[in-house]
């Protein structure tokens, strides 16, 4: 590593201890805040914009979930503060899709003109794009553990029985950091480990290794967009 990169390293672990050093960490990066949020408002922020209040704090959250094993912190954390934003932008486009019906006829407007968004397709766009630089990192990052995406795909479990082993083995990794900061030192699923822990049978857990693998992997390197699609398939574990 360069000496740059062992800097901000130190400051963020210093940042996860102390408050005041994680403001100061927050304040010199101020500019690379700014400059991932103008990726997204596809302009520079204002000061008063929300989205620059979200994503100093995804910075912050950056700081707190950083780990050595995953590498980059700053392309770490602008992951983070992208898929803050766009998690923001959808909440935002469904609320403004309550619109109230109950008005008198001189007060209708044309619908299309009341509930049309000029962000639509670009924050459509920008997801599209945070959803293909995940694919693309994982599976990067996956060739590490000798594993590829159609081996994921071939590997994943089929019947209901085994989905639920996967379940409780990926909650109670997820739950157990020491468990996820193993796997990513080893690059080894603690199949023994986990499948005491969550009380499974371990035979099950490795007929579906390469499976676990992307699925932890998912869980610890901030790909927040996949995680919210992978947690809605195993259906117990949070989608946090």
């Amino acid at each position: 590593m360069t000496s740059d990169v062992h800097q901000i390293i130190s400051q963020v672990y210093r940042a996860k201890k102390d408050s005041h050093a994680a403001d100061e960490l927050i304040s010199a990066y101020m500019p690379f805040i700014k400059s991932e949020t103008s990726k997204f408002l596809n302009r520079p922020p204002d000061q008063s914009d929300d989205e620059l209040s979200i994503a100093m704090f995804a910075f912050y959250e950056a700081i707190k979930n950083y780990s050595r094993l995953r590498g980059s912190f700053l392309k770490f954390a602008a992951l983070q503060i992208k898929n803050r934003l766009i998690d923001n932008y959808r909440k935002e486009k469904r609320n403004k899709g309550q619109i109230s019906l109950d008005v008198s006829e001189d007060d209708k407007t044309d619908l299309k003109e009341t509930i049309r968004d000029e962000h639509d397709d670009y924050a459509e766009n920008e997801l599209r794009d945070a959803t293909k630089q995940e694919i693309e990192e994982l599976s990067a990052q996956m060739k590490d553990f000798g594993v590829t995406m159609d081996d994921v795909a071939e590997n994943s479990p089929r019947q209901r029985r085994t989905l639920e082993i996967c379940q409780k083995a990926v909650y109670y990794a997820r739950n157990n950091p020491e468990i996820l900061d193993d796997f990513l030192r080893t690059k080894r699923v603690p199949l023994a480990r986990i499948a005491e822990g969550a009380n499974v049978e371990r035979k099950s857990l490795e007929r579906h290794r390469r499976y676990l693998v992307a699925v932890l992997l998912i869980c610890t390197n901030g790909y927040e967009i996949m995680r919210g699609h992978i947690m809605q398939v195993l259906k117990g574990g949070e989608n946090k």
